[in-house]
């Protein structure tokens, strides 16, 4: 009989544990020892879904509010409000952008005002408080009383007739320079009119009717020429203005042009001489006035004014002056457009052709009619006017 065999990791009784496993266990013991000791001395891991549990009585410390988001973050982690609370108040962060090319970049949110008109709120807010709770309501309805006012009135009186018979003697009311520096500011300013009252008007009016697709299309296409057009009404505004500038002067007479309301009601036109005390008006008041006004705050949205630093805060406040300005030349303008086209006989192709009948002359502008049959004021003062008509001069002062 065969004597059995041992299994080769048993250990016979009495036999020792080789010494190179003990040495291992041990190691092994020591290690897990060790470890379990460092836990306990770690730091305690917060588990809170709510900030507020951390440490709840640190916003009783001195200088809470005025912590840093890093020392707020040592008793409260996760609460990020000091840097959102400089967010909110306007303060710059740090921005690898150039100051001059982005002179805002590291501010996000504007600083507190309170524009006129608006409550007291950053000022991108502030600037969407008075566009649409004021600008566009007031605006708008200013524009469409206008517009109305004018409709009544021609319903109710038609066309200024030119009562007398025309001699067909013509006069020179404008010479060719003149008429080409009017229809020059003329098309820019429908050019400007039109695409701003898409711009601003559109997504009430338009926006439905047409769709968004092509509304956005449209709105686009405007801009663009809002912003070229702008350049050509601000030149030909200036020509327009040191042109006319001489005959629209205060003169004797003008005050009580204005007090009969150029007797447009009576039906009897007080004398005035080249243009009229309403014309003036116009000239100063819409020409002058509010053109170099929205000239100048249309430059600034167009960004060609040199050395000045286009923030937030600067367009803004330059988009508020241009619109009201606008709006009070568009409604002032809407009159003169409609005496000069459809409101009163013979207007328009004065300025279409350049001349105009004595008899138109008499009756609309009598002391202006009067120096020329005097030969203060020549009835043809252009080269062209000379060859066209000559015998006018002749006839205007026999």
């Amino acid at each position: 009989i065969r004597p059995k065999r041992p299994h080769p990791f048993t250990l016979k009784r009495g036999t020792k544990m080789p010494r190179f496993i003990t040495s291992f266990l041990l190691a092994a013991l020591l290690g897990v020892f060790a470890q379990a000791h460092a836990q306990d001395k770690a730091a305690p891991v917060v588990q809170s879904a709510n900030i507020m549990d951390v440490k709840p009585d640190a916003d009783q410390a001195p200088g809470y509010a005025e912590q840093t988001n890093a020392e707020r973050a040592k008793v409260q982690p996760g609460n990020n409000a000091p840097i959102w609370r400089d967010v909110g108040k306007g303060v710059a962060g740090h921005s690898s952008l150039p100051v001059r090319e982005a002179p805002e970049a590291g501010v996000l949110i504007q600083p507190f005002v309170e524009y006129p008109g608006s409550r007291l709120t950053n000022a991108g807010e502030a600037w969407r408080q008075v566009r649409n709770n004021w600008i566009i309501p007031y605006g708008g309805s200013l524009l469409f009383i206008v517009a109305l006012a004018i409709a009544i009135f021609y319903w109710r009186k038609g066309e200024i007739p030119l009562h007398g018979t025309p001699t067909g003697r013509q006069i020179e009311r404008f010479t060719p320079f003149e008429r080409a520096a009017h229809w020059s500011n003329a098309i820019a300013f429908v050019i400007l009119a039109v695409s701003g009252l898409v711009m601003a008007f559109g997504k009430f009016i338009l926006q439905p009717i047409i769709g968004d697709t092509l509304f956005g299309w449209l709105t686009y296409a405007l801009k663009n020429a809002h912003n070229f057009a702008g350049p050509l009404f601000a030149v030909s505004l200036t020509v327009v203005f040191f042109t006319f500038i001489k005959d629209n002067l205060p003169a004797k007479g003008d005050l009580v042009w204005l007090l009969k309301g150029g007797g447009i009601l009576s039906g009897k036109e007080v004398p005035s001489h080249r243009f009229n005390a309403g014309e003036k008006v116009v000239f100063w008041g819409g020409v002058f006035l509010l053109g170099a006004v929205v000239v100048a705050s249309g430059f600034v949205l167009d960004k060609i004014v040199p050395g000045l630093i286009y923030e937030r805060g600067t367009m803004q406040v330059a988009h508020m002056v241009h619109a009201v300005a606008t709006v009070l030349m568009m409604a002032m303008f809407i009159g003169h457009i409609y005496i000069g086209t459809i409101g009163m006989e013979g207007a328009y192709s004065a300025m279409r052709t350049g001349y105009v009948d004595e008899t138109w002359a008499k009756e609309h502008h009598e002391l202006w009619y009067n120096d020329i049959k005097a030969g203060k004021i020549p009835a043809q003062r252009s080269p062209e006017a000379a060859a066209h008509g000559g015998a006018a001069s002749t006839s205007a002062s026999a």
